[in-house]
């Protein structure tokens, strides 16, 4: 995780928001992905970002903006979680601090 996620609200087909934490964003066999997880509350503590699942979104170009797409495909998803989790295992030693 980066020392400071960044929120999102996403809408969702019926209209509904919910809050996302940003924790990367990488780009798999020239697709660009985001790794985010779900808040909720005003405030969410740190313990509740460990708890939750990630969840991986394609990001689609549209117009001047992003559309989020969530992985579903299971190569996929696993290709972006493998991909992911060399980036974390070369940013962090193995006491989860940033490595330098």
């Amino acid at each position: 995780m980066t020392e400071h996620e960044d929120l999102v609200v996403l809408v969702d087909e019926e209209g509904r928001e919910h809050k996302f934490a940003v924790l990367d964003l990488l780009t798999v066999n020239a697709q660009d992905y985001a790794i985010m997880i779900p808040v909720s509350g005003e405030e969410a503590g740190e313990q509740d970002l460990v708890e939750q699942e990630a969840v991986i979104f394609r990001l689609i170009p549209d117009g001047e903006e992003q559309a989020l797409l969530v992985v579903e495909d299971d190569e996929e998803w696993q290709a972006v979680a493998m991909a992911w989790e060399e980036v974390c295992a070369e940013t962090f030693d193995g006491d989860g601090v940033t490595g330098q």
